[in-house]
């Protein structure tokens, strides 16, 4: 009876190692071995930011990417083989090299085996010891036969940038009594101008700051009638008065102020008065001399008559700005814009049927 009770318990106690050692000799799962290895590589402040891939399967794992040196290199092979469940560790990973610094690569060395010592709880469950295999980097696969193999995990994806702003455009400003030149496009005559009237002209000369061109000639400029009054047959006397309000600088239109162009023709009313009353007092002494009384009356009205004739015969003509007339401004306020050298086009004209 002893000896079969003995016998019962020895056989227990050598299943129940039996099955301790096959507890602890049990290889993790690939997805496990993956997660265990980068995480051990996150660790390490020179491996940590490279591009690095890890993959396993069954004992054996692949590390593929490229590291700044051969002490990272082998540093990535002892962090995979320190895995537990690692058998073999395919060391892929490629030393990266700079323009400056390029060296011939170093010769392959023969493959070793790094072993690790055995963990202390796992002292009493010895297993085979992983092996890491030295490649040449330089006889690697072509980049297509590695995807097939190895394929890199997608690059994260980019979040589209802003475009910058638009550069800002470098303005000037000119000042306060800069002379305006222009030239008429339009014809304006002071007997059809009305006031508000519109009239187009171009730059004569080239608005300049400090002998800086900012406008170079023939740029377009827009202007109004401020004030337009015909000749009168008598008394009257003719009037123009004109104003630029804007100049058009390639695709811009800039506000301007300006003084105003005024011209006038010279009174007749005192002027005519003395004709008229000379006619008169002359054609009265020629019909008394002649007729006397009736005639005299007669002689009045017609020596008047004749003074009036004077007067329309000699009644000056309208002012009349003709096209291409050159005429000269002053501001009176500072305008800024944006400057430019480019000229404008030679010969270039609006219609003047858009004028009035």
């Amino acid at each position: 009876m002893n000896a079969k009770l003995s016998t019962f318990w020895q056989a227990a106690v050598c299943a129940g190692l039996l099955a301790f050692s096959m507890a602890c000799s049990k290889t993790p799962n690939d997805a496990q071995v993956v997660s265990d290895v980068q995480s051990k590589l996150g660790t390490d402040s020179g491996l940590q930011n490279k591009q690095l891939t890890v993959q396993s399967s069954n004992g054996t794992v692949t590390l593929s990417g490229v590291v700044d040196n051969d002490s990272q290199r082998e540093a990535a092979a002892k962090y995979a083989g320190s895995e537990p469940g690692v058998k073999t560790v395919i060391n892929n990973l490629q030393v990266a090299t700079t323009p400056a610094s390029a060296k011939p690569a170093p010769e392959p060395s023969p493959a070793r085996t790094v072993r690790r010592s055995t963990p202390p709880r796992r002292q009493k469950a010895r297993r085979e010891q992983p092996e890491v295999a030295q490649t040449d980097y330089r006889h690697e696969p072509a980049p297509d036969q590695q995807q097939a193999t190895a394929p890199d995990p997608a690059p994260p994806s980019q979040a589209p940038t802003t475009p910058p702003p638009p550069p800002q455009l470098a303005t000037v400003t000119v000042p306060s009594g800069t002379a305006i030149v222009i030239r008429l496009i339009d014809t304006i005559d002071s007997a059809t101008a009305q006031s508000g009237d519109k009239f187009h002209a171009t730059l004569d000369a080239p608005i300049a700051i400090d002998d800086d061109v900012v406008v170079p000639a023939h740029y377009d400029v827009e202007g109004h009638v401020v004030n337009a009054q015909a000749s009168g047959k008598f008394a009257g006397q003719a009037l123009l008065v004109l104003q630029l309000d804007r100049i058009k600088v390639g695709d811009r239109s800039y506000d301007i102020q300006t003084d105003q162009f005024s011209q006038k023709t010279s009174s007749r009313g005192k002027n005519t008065a003395e004709k008229v009353g000379a006619g008169a007092v002359a054609g009265a002494i020629l019909g008394g001399i002649f007729g006397g009384g009736k005639g005299a009356a007669i002689g009045s009205a017609a020596g008047a008559g004749a003074g009036g004739g004077v007067q329309a015969a000699s009644k000056k003509p309208d002012i009349k700005l003709s096209s291409e007339k050159v005429l000269n401004f002053t501001l009176q306020a500072p305008v800024t814009l944006v400057p430019t050298t480019k000229p404008a086009r030679e010969g270039q004209r609006l219609d003047p049927s858009n004028s009035q």
